[in-house]
């Protein structure tokens, strides 16, 4: 299976997946501030006013530096695991594929979106590995997010391919354990 660019009239099309992913913390990011950031995302969620101002530009702040610190395999092995799917997407696919994370790990998917764009790309296809139903960022972060990414950018073809077919990952998880059998 191959997305590579292909002619339309008055150009080229040029695809480029963001595979999003979910992020994690990295091990070596200060302690008291990763347990602030949790303790922050819960507090807002009741707050209102002044207090939930307040809570939510500290909690921007905290999350602005996560996103930004320096990721190793040995720091976050999620976020190197996740450029490697990405890597491995790409060449699978044919074409340009940019992880994007929907918290603690840059690019977020705004960003990603940003650079996909900024790269070319005509058509962007969000996926994600997230196979089941019922996931809080599968089921409603990301489908807004590209909702919302549509109506701002309304000459980019923006496609959120998800849910999958259970059948389908059924089997492709069954493929994976075939030779255990």
């Amino acid at each position: 299976m191959r997305f590579v660019d292909r002619e339309i009239p008055g150009g080229i099309m040029k695809t480029t997946i963001i595979l999003a992913m979910h992020g994690a913390p990295p091990n070596d990011f200060p302690r008291n501030e990763t347990s602030e950031l949790f303790s922050l995302h819960r507090r807002i969620e009741h707050a209102q006013g002044e207090e939930r101002k307040r809570l939510e530009e500290r909690f921007a702040e905290l999350d602005a530096k996560m996103r930004a610190w320096p990721r190793t395999p040995q720091n976050d092995p999620f976020h190197a695991g996740s450029q490697d799917l990405a890597r491995h997407l790409s060449q699978a696919a044919g074409c340009d594929v940019i992880a994007g994370f929907n918290e603690f790990c840059a690019p977020s998917l705004g960003d990603a979106l940003s650079q996909a764009i900024g790269g070319g790309a005509s058509k962007v296809i969000i996926v994600t590995p997230m196979m089941t139903r019922g996931g809080e960022h599968s089921e409603k972060d990301i489908p807004v997010f590209t909702k919302d990414a549509q109506a701002q950018y309304p000459e980019i073809e923006i496609i959120y391919a998800w849910p999958f077919d259970i059948s389908n990952v059924a089997e492709f998880l069954a493929s994976q354990i075939e030779h255990l059998l």
